[in-house]
């Protein structure tokens, strides 16, 4: 059976993303495209409905990112979203031009056609967020305005006759109130979606696909303990058992007792029917280590010699037929393989297959599913929560968490005082709650008392920030008193450690993790 699809068309906006997982949300599969996508290749893939994203343009100007007319006349509908609402408008023959009063942040919306699809069971008054500084000042023919605000008369128009809507606003963010609600109107009601895409039908098919394609072959992956990596295993698992082969390369920069928790899931005694090997290569990347500061050479070393470990374990196997990888969608995305708004990366995960190991092929189950899909889909494969749920981690490791030199005495140190944060956190009810926190030991060294004695010893920093996309963050309002206990127990019981920092810095200016 071929899966219902609503389509996401880029066009630079930095909520690409989100529109995709509201959608999902709605448990109708979702993939983002760039504007620069062929028309054909559009119609080819038959979508049940298409959305236009926001962007940083001005429609109207000669260079600004478009799409041909043609995409509103093949019977399919189309939302469009800020930019994607006046592109729309533009190209039908509506007016777009610089708004008087530009809008930004939360705003009130009065809706007008209380019998609009878009708005079932939407107040008449709703909080919405806007952030446009073009507005559309005429609707084109066969539209008619089904939303205002006390600056925008166009704050959504539509041609219900043809399935085309356009709303001024950002319906995507958690700032617009009932903006869920509208995008299920869109995607269920107007788009006629069953909403039937669930992770349990996403397991069991994702299952039989890789039991079509690896057939009798052999595959290697490997687990780094992450949640990808591990989900991407028990799928594995599930579907070829004893014809995976997981490496674990543990290089002593995980968080306390990690390399003991992944073994006990994954290894000989754990829940999972498949091969794994376990190299405990901690020293070698101590030795490895020695005497680097710079953060950049820091990540580069512990890159380079994971690919050498990897490929001394890939030998001994000998070869194989696929190598599986955790690629998951924001990957695929910001490689430059999907949309249009991310800065292009490099990612380790996408593209530039690496030439080390003897396989004939790829395989990366996950690489449809945003992050919090990838955490349903190990629940549903009976991954422990504590491993699910595990707070995001840099692939160099504590080896980024510790500013300066990396040695087995520093790495002790930020074990120790991150599993006291994390404990504490978590008894405090507050670990749902933050996207990411974790301890950080910073390369400062000073003067304090304990007893009757001076001391002479390392600060920790604790970060905690609150995000949506990891694009951006803000700090972490954290109790007082949960502050104050935790510098109370990482002072008394973590050696080496006299002084614990709340580090404030949003992002940007600075980065969530260390270096």
């Amino acid at each position: 059976m071929k899966r219902e699809t609503v389509i996401v068309i880029d066009f630079g906006g930095q909520y690409n993303q989100l529109v995709a997982r509201r959608v999902r949300e709605c448990n109708v599969y979702c993939e983002i495209y760039s504007y620069k996508t062929d028309i054909e290749k559009i119609k080819a893939m038959n979508p049940k409905g298409i959305i236009l994203t926001g962007g940083p343009n001005s429609c109207y100007e000669p260079d600004s990112p478009t799409y041909t007319k043609e995409l509103f006349e093949l019977g399919i509908p189309v939302l469009g979203l800020c930019y994607g609402a006046q592109l729309m408008m533009h190209i039908l023959g509506g007016k777009v031009e610089a708004a008087p009063v530009r809008e930004y942040g939360k705003t009130e919306v009065l809706v007008d056609k209380k019998d609009s699809k878009i708005f079932a069971d939407v107040s008449e008054k709703t909080i919405c967020w806007m952030s446009h500084f073009d507005y559309i000042s005429k609707v084109a023919p066969g539209f008619e305005i089904s939303a205002h605000t006390a600056d925008c008369p166009v704050a959504a128009a539509e041609n219900a006759k043809k399935s085309l809507y356009a709303i001024q606003y950002h319906p995507e963010v958690l700032h617009t109130v009932e903006g869920t609600k509208m995008l299920s109107n869109f995607v269920l009601g107007v788009c006629g979606c069953a909403g039937d895409w669930k992770m349990d039908a996403f397991v069991e098919n994702t299952v039989k696909e890789i039991r079509e394609k690896v057939g009798d072959g052999r595959v290697l992956l490997a687990l780094s303990g992450g949640v990808d990596s591990s989900v991407a295993a028990g799928l594995l698992s599930r579907a070829i058992g004893k014809q995976l082969t997981c490496v674990f390369v543990d290089h002593g920069l995980l968080r306390k007792d990690e390399g003991d928790e992944v073994e006990s899931v994954f290894g000989p005694e754990g829940q999972f029917d498949l091969n794994f090997i376990r190299v405990n290569a901690q020293q070698r990347y101590y030795d490895k280590l020695a005497g680097v500061t710079e953060p950049e050479a820091k990540r580069k070393i512990i890159g380079e010699e994971f690919i050498r470990i990897f490929e001394e374990e890939a030998k001994k196997i000998g070869a194989v037929d696929f190598l599986a990888q955790g690629t998951i969608y924001p990957d695929v995305v910001e490689s430059g393989l999907g949309g249009e708004s991310a800065v292009i990366k490099s990612h380790h995960n996408v593209g530039g297959l690496p030439d080390y190991v003897d396989f004939k092929e790829i395989i990366e189950p996950l690489r449809d599913l945003f992050k919090d899909e990838v955490r349903k889909a190990g629940l549903e494969l009976g991954i422990p929560e504590k491993l699910v749920f595990r707070q995001p981690f840099p692939g160099p490791g504590l080896g980024i968490r510790i500013i300066g030199e990396v040695t087995a005495e520093k790495v002790q140190i930020v074990q120790d005082a991150d599993a006291i944060y994390r404990e504490e956190i978590a008894n405090a009810g507050l670990d749902q709650e933050i996207n990411q926190y974790f301890a950080a030991l910073t390369n400062m060294r000073s003067v304090g008392v304990m007893g009757d004695e001076r001391t002479y010893d390392y600060a920790v920093a604790l970060r905690a920030v609150k995000t949506i996309d990891f694009m951006t963050a803000e700090s972490a309002e954290l109790p007082y008193e949960v502050l104050n206990k935790v510098m109370n127990r990482i002072i008394n019981e973590v050696k080496g450690v006299n002084r614990v920092f709340y580090d404030l810095t949003s992002k940007p200016p600075g980065t969530i993790e260390f270096e």
